[in-house]
């Protein structure tokens, strides 16, 4: 790796150190959840991503997403069409899993080496 590339890595939300939640705030002050990007694997299977970069690392975040189904969408359609009060899900909370991130084992995966972290 020459000296000015940087480290690629890849960890879960739940498993991303104090400075990497930071990092994502910087990024991010408005929530994250318009800026997840779906990453296909190769096997064909995938993963939902944020980016973010540290001096010297550039990470690819894996976030949990949660795929409507057709009876949701259906649901939701006919509450708007009927006129009806939604309730917005409220935006995942940086700050919870940063707490939780603090507790829990880290689980560096380095992307040049081809492997994927699946927490």
């Amino acid at each position: 790796m020459s000296l000015n590339q940087k480290k690629r890595i890849i960890k879960s939300m739940e498993n991303v150190g104090a400075d990497v939640m930071e990092a994502i705030r910087k990024k991010y002050p408005d929530g994250w959840t318009n800026h997840v990007q779906r990453v296909d694997k190769g096997n064909g299977e995938f993963m939902h991503i944020i980016t973010v970069d540290t001096e010297d690392i550039s990470y690819l975040i894996k976030v949990k997403v949660k795929v409507d189904s057709h009876e949701e969408v259906e649901k939701f359609t006919k509450q708007v069409d009927a006129g009806l009060e939604i309730n917005a899900p409220a935006e995942d909370n940086i700050d919870d899993i940063a707490d939780s991130a603090d507790d829990s084992a880290d689980d560096t995966d380095s992307a040049d080496n081809q492997s994927v972290d699946e927490n």
